[in-house]
């Protein structure tokens, strides 16, 4: 599973990225864990855009895993956190 960051730092917590992906996605970053995917990862929403959907773990999906996280696209290009 891939990572997330919120300007340039791990989130808190499943709450805060649903806040930001609300407000302002272009804030989270995608950080790409497989070391056989050719996606650069990036912006959010470009992300999604190129998915369709994903799942993230954080804060760190190498080290702390809390909470899971489901984005898609929705209505009027707006994120969907679930």
């Amino acid at each position: 599973m891939d990572g997330l960051f919120i300007d340039g730092r791990r989130p808190k917590s499943k709450k805060e990225v649903k806040e930001v992906a609300a407000s302002d996605p272009s804030r989270i970053e995608v950080e790409v864990t497989s070391l056989f995917s050719s996606d650069p990862g990036g912006d959010l929403a470009g992300y999604i855009e190129r998915k369709g959907s994903a799942t993230f773990v954080g804060p760190d999906p190498y080290t702390k895993r809390s909470f899971y996280l489901t984005v898609k696209a929705g209505k009027a290009g707006k994120l969907v956190v679930s």
